[in-house]
This record gives C-alpha cells, structure tokens and sequence, in this order.
C-alpha cells in the first residue's frame, strides 16, 4: 500500500481505538462551558446591544457636561463625533485584545487568560457606570475600550478552551455554547434597556453596572475547574494533572486513550514551540487551513448582520409600529438569534459544521436578496414592510444557524496545539477589524445604493458558501491530527512515512494491524 493509503488506515483505526471509549457529557464539563461563556461571550453579545437603549440619555448627558465645562451646548457635530467614538471605540479595543491574546494564553493558559480577563471587565463597569457620577464622558469611552479588549480576549481564548476540554464527539455542540451566549447577552442587553427596567433617564448607568455581575460569577466558580489537559500536557510537560483534568472533564477512569492521542498529536508536529502569526503564514502545511480561517472569519462580520441594525427601527416605524412599542418588537430579533443558536448547537454533530456554513450563507443571500426586493417596494404597498420585518427574522435565524458559531468552532479544529494561539490571535484581527469597517463603511454604503446596499452582503455571503463547498473538510468527530492530514493533498505536502506513523499513532493501532 502507498502511504497515503496506509495513513488512512492507520487514521481509521485511531478512530475505531479511541471512539471505542464512551463520552459523555459531566457536570464539569457542562459547568466549564457555561460559566466560561457567561463571563465571556455573554459579556460580548452584552454589550453590542446594551447602548442602543440608552442612546439618547447618553447623548443628553455628553451635552449636559459640555454645557458645564464650556459654558456652551455642544455643536451637534461635536455630540455626533463624540457618539460615534463611544460606539466604535469597543472595535478598537476588541482588536487590541486580539493582538495580545496569543501572549497571554502562553503564560496564564487558558483558563488562567479567562480568569485575568475578569478584571478588563470589572473596571470597565466602575468606569462606565460612575461617568455620569464623575461628570466625565471620557470614562465611558475609555470604559467602552477597555470592556472592547475583554472581548477581544474572550472571543479568542474561550473556543480554544473549550474546543481543548471537550471530547471529540461533543466538540462542536460544546463550541456552539458560545454562539449561543453571545446571543442570550444580546437578547440580554434588549432586554434590560427596556423604559421600565433600566432603558430610563435616571437609571441608563444600571446597564453598565450589570457588566461586573457576570464576571464576578466567573470569578467565583472557574479557579474550582481544570486547566485545559492539551495544554497541561502539550506545553506544561505536566502529565498529571493533565489526566486528572480528563478524568474530571469526562468522568471516566480511563483516560489512556486520550492522552495517548494528545501525545500523538505532540509528536506529529514538527516542533513544540508555539507558533507566531508570521509562521503561520509562512508555513505551507498549514496554509489553506489559515486561508480558511480568515475567509470564514471576515465572512462572519462581511456577511451583512451587524449592518442590519442600521435599517431595522426604520422598517418597524415604516410597518406602522408604535415609536414606544418598537423596543418590544426588537426583542423578537434577539429571540430568534437565540432559538436558531440552540437549535445549531443540538444539530451540529449531526449535520456536520460544513453543511451547516454553507446552508447559513446560502439561506442570508436569499434573505437579503427578498429583504432588497421589500424595501424597494415599501412605500407602494401597505403591508410590504411586514414582509422586510419577517425577511429580517429570517436573516438572523440563518446567520445563527451556522456561521454565528461555528467560525470560532473551525478556528480551534483546523489547527494542531503549537500553531492554535496563532490562529486565534489572526482570527480575532481579521473579525475585528472586519467588524469596525463594517461600522464605518454601510453608511456610505447606504447612502450610494439605497435600498440595494444589502445586495453588497449578498456578494460576500455567496463568495463565502462557495469558497467553503470547494476547500472546507468536514471536521465533525475527527481528531486534531486527521482534520490537519485532510489538508495534506491541497496544501500539497506529502504524508507522514511508514516510520514516522508508527511513531505517531497509539500502540493500540500497530497490535492491531500486527494482527
């Protein structure tokens, strides 16, 4: 046999070795996920809603404090720019967190990196909600920077700790838990704005004070769970309590067969340092897979859902709705985000991660190409505007269905543990970085296209299902090192020798195939 034949061989047998040992989800693992999520992702989703209610008290505050240090009301470019820098600073500081993300997760871990990142998210509470207080709106703006680098961190180092933690089998369900937060926060963030919770003149700094609550509750209940075994074992050198931390996480005795794959994956890579962006890219054997990641990782902010916001209060009034009934309606948005989210994470170890992407842009494209119709004919039909609000429902149920999550899923899985962080880092880049042009590009979009803007993400979301058709594996219940050989033949580098394979895989597998 070749020994592109024999790897497959020898791959299957892992499999059947290592499959053979029941996975199950424990009240460790599930605890890790949720609480990990809750201080993190939340958080994320938290805060991309949580100033939209409050926009008008703010900008009333930022005036009221110009009037008293200047003696004179602000000029409305003046309150404009100074909005815009409090909305669109949080990007900034997403990146930032990004950019330094691979750094701490080399010398805190995982964990440790979630733990620390705790703090971002304290003081950036004190600080936006004590701005009112101080009379300062520069510390709502520094506020809104710093809570943007907890999230830049966060949305980094939770997939990759959860991708570590959890069993093959489960991975992907695992991986969408934060997906699925990121909506409850949004959903969250809708919620609490509300006239008659905290979404009031006298009560606007509530939603900020809010950030520290889920932080401390992360605070108080991860140092009592595992660090990731992968990187105990991979990059500590620290055996036992790596098992210890599989034994935990997947409550089984038993954890040989998956130490001895983490040790196959150690000894399959070329080396043990851990990787930099610039390797990364210079590397041929991982080069479609970090192609991958940043295709679907700008996809997931190009595809057109942030931008959305910008029309949906237009159309609600437009429909006929109530001015002061509209913040009611919009919780029907994030409702639907969460469904489809837990709807994706129930599916996707039976679909499979790349169906679901594809389905997801393909669904947004047909979306947004009915949602373009019903604009252009708002005005000429009575009830054509239900019919933009139900297309924009079907937006969000398609974007959560697949690319809301599985993004950060496919970051973690594409890539072995010495090139991981690297990866994330240049995934947090590429998503915020698409997601501040985002911001700052759709308004002038709009302006020049009108109600043909949306046909841009049509473009983006059909470029992004075909480029995933042609190039993405399917990594549903692969290990590490199988998802990295199925990209062998494209990346066009050769497989692993007869040696090298006998070196690489279980002792299980080679009795096996002396029989």
């Amino acid at each position: 046999a070749t020994h592109s034949t024999q790897s497959v061989v020898y791959c299957s047998l892992l499999s059947d070795c290592v499959g053979c040992c029941e996975c199950h989800l424990t009240g460790c693992l599930l605890s890790a996920a949720f609480f990990g999520a809750l201080g993190s992702s939340f958080l994320y989703g938290y805060n991309l809603s949580v100033v939209n209610a409050p926009a008008k008290d703010i900008k009333a505050f930022y005036n009221l404090t110009w009037l008293s240090r200047y003696g004179e009301p602000a000029a409305a470019e003046t309150l404009t720019l100074l909005w815009s820098v409090t909305v669109s600073i949080f990007a900034i500081g997403g990146l930032v967190g990004a950019l330094v993300v691979s750094y701490l997760i080399k010398v805190l871990g995982r964990k440790g990196t979630l733990l620390a990142n705790n703090s971002l998210a304290v003081i950036a509470a004190l600080l936006l909600a004590l701005g009112e207080k101080a009379r300062s709106f520069e510390m709502l703006i520094i506020g809104r920077f710093i809570i943007g680098m907890d999230s830049g961190i966060s949305l980094s180092a939770l997939p990759m700790y959860l991708g570590e933690i959890s069993p093959r089998e489960w991975r992907g369900s695992i991986g969408q838990v934060n997906a699925v937060f990121i909506c409850l926060g949004v959903f969250t963030g809708q919620l609490l704005g509300l006239p008659e919770i905290f979404g009031h003149v006298s009560r606007w700094n509530f939603l900020f004070v809010f950030l520290a609550v889920p932080a401390l509750l992360q605070l108080c209940t991860l140092p009592f769970l595992p660090e990731s075994p992968r990187f105990l074992l991979m990059e500590r050198r620290d055996e036992a309590r790596a098992e210890k931390a599989f034994k935990v996480f997947l409550g089984k005795t038993d954890v040989s067969a998956e130490l001895e794959e983490v040790h196959a994956e150690s000894r399959a890579q070329n080396t043990l340092q851990m990787a930099s962006a610039l390797e990364l890219f210079r590397n041929r054997a991982v080069r479609w897979q970090t192609i991958t990641v940043i295709v679907t990782m700008a996809c997931y902010q190009l595809c057109g859902l942030n931008a959305i916001w910008y029309y949906t209060n237009g159309i609600f009034e437009a429909a006929g709705f109530n001015k002061a009934t509209i913040p009611y309606i919009t919780l029907s948005t994030g409702g639907i985000e969460t469904l489809a989210a837990v709807a994706s994470g129930l599916v996707i170890e039976r679909i499979g991660r790349k169906p679901l992407l594809i389905f997801g842009f393909s669904a947004m494209a047909v979306c947004f190409t009915l949602l373009t119709i019903f604009l252009h004919f708002q005005d000429s039909f009575s009830w054509m505007p239900y019919l933009s609000f139900i297309s924009i429902l079907a937006v969000i149920a398609s974007f959560c269905s697949g690319p809301g999550g599985i993004p950060f899923v496919l970051t973690g899985e594409l890539f072995e543990q010495s090139y991981r962080p690297a990866a994330f880092m240049v995934a947090g880049v590429v998503n915020w970085l698409s997601n501040f042009a985002v911001g700052l590009l759709f308004p002038f979009i709009q302006n020049a296209l009108q109600t043909y803007a949306f046909m841009v993400f049509v473009v983006v979301c059909v470029l992004g299902a075909v480029y995933l058709l042609i190039v993405l594996p399917e990594t549903k219940n692969k290990t590490f090192v199988e998802i990295s050989q199925s990209f062998s033949k494209i990346n066009k580098i050769s497989q692993m020798p007869d040696k090298e394979m006998e070196d690489v895989f279980p002792q299980c597998v080679v009795s096996l195939i002396t029989v």
